[in-house]
């Protein structure tokens, strides 16, 4: 059955049954794998006994799995290969960090090819990639860097908050023709979410509100969803929450009339303020909705530096749902909350 049988929106995660992130994650692979057999998967350590962190364990086809030397910037070229081919390769990599050691590919190569040939070739490469701090992992290996590559015309990029959405998404992604970049973060594999069993996808470039509100709007993805979704349960604040899912493409309209609703608009972004996602969703709210805004657009971001490897200062380095939900509070005061370089 063609996978455009499967282009279906559940409007919920109705019917489902309690799943994990990373079991969700793990079930999308697997059911793409046994659903097409052109679609496998590679990378470093793909085929290692953990299974990228349990999301490719005991995968019903463990030999289309498959494991490839510390070279990024090659097998990069590889999966493309493949692509080009007429597969659908899955190219895993352990640590977001690892994707710039393949700029090359990625940048010249997987995201311009479609553009250079005019759109008559497919190129429906997945490239998964492990985001976000861990225990004390440096500022080598706790990057996200979602703003940077989502600069990049022809790449998709996808960032996930939920175990529902990772894998009606995952599936959209390995279903698409066009090369698509899967941001995970780590400390969202344990989060739990009624997923359905069947196989279905969902669209690219759609918010999903998490909270309704009329006097804020607030937008962030990944695991700043998350905590920003506990700052307004906690708190009891009157927030339209909006989680863009995918970065690229955007779901501007979406935001934009929730910040004509609202007459405000916060962005948190867990990645570096200077030229980024949250400084893109303020730029082009101003374009086009700024005679609805009641105050400046603000931002909560990562201080414009690399994360350090202590503990103690990793954890200060990331805004928490408390610190999240003050930013919100100053906001609904008619505060400023920081500019932009972390709160």
């Amino acid at each position: 059955m063609p996978w455009s049988k499967f282009r279906q929106d559940y409007a919920a995660p109705t019917g489902g049954r309690p799943l994990s992130y990373c079991a969700a994650i793990r079930e999308a692979i697997d059911q793409a794998m046994r659903h097409d057999p052109r679609v496998f998967a590679i990378g470093l350590d793909a085929d290692d006994k953990f299974g990228v962190f349990g999301s490719m364990a005991n995968l019903t086809h463990p030999e289309r799995v498959l494991g490839t030397p510390i070279a990024e910037n090659a097998m990069t070229g590889v999966a493309l290969g493949a692509a080009l081919s007429g597969l659908r390769p899955i190219h895993v990599h352990l640590r977001n960090d690892f994707l710039l050691v393949a700029m090359d590919q990625i940048v010249n190569y997987v995201a311009k090819w479609q553009d250079m040939f005019d759109h008559q070739v497919r190129v429906p490469l997945v490239i998964r990639s492990i985001i976000g701090r861990g225990w004390g992992c440096g500022a080598q290996h706790s990057q996200s860097l979602h703003g940077l590559f989502a600069q990049v015309p022809g790449l998709k990029v996808v960032m996930p908050s939920t175990p529902y959405d990772v894998k009606g998404l995952f599936l959209a992604a390995v279903a698409d023709d066009s090369p698509v970049l899967f941001l995970e973060h780590r400390w969202l594999y344990k989060n739990t979410g009624d997923v359905p069993e069947a196989l279905y996808t969902l669209p690219f470039g759609r918010c999903a509100r998490l909270h309704e509100g009329e006097s804020l709007t607030v937008v962030a993805a990944s695991l700043a969803a998350v905590h920003a979704r506990l700052a307004c349960e906690t708190h009891g604040l009157d927030v339209d929450l909006l989680d863009p899912r995918t970065i690229k493409p955007l779901d501007i309209d979406g935001i934009v009339a929730s910040v004509q609703r609202t007459g405000r608009l916060l962005v948190v972004d867990h990645d570096f303020p200077f030229g980024g996602f949250a400084a893109e969703i303020v730029a082009q709210v101003a374009e086009r909705a700024h005679g609805a805004l009641r105050q400046p657009p603000q931002r909560i971001c990562f201080p414009d530096r690399g994360m350090p490897a202590s503990g103690v200062l990793e954890r200060a380095y990331y805004p928490t749902p408390d610190r999240l939900a003050a930013a919100m509070q100053a906001m609904l005061a008619g505060e400023l909350v920081g500019g932009g370089h972390g709160f």
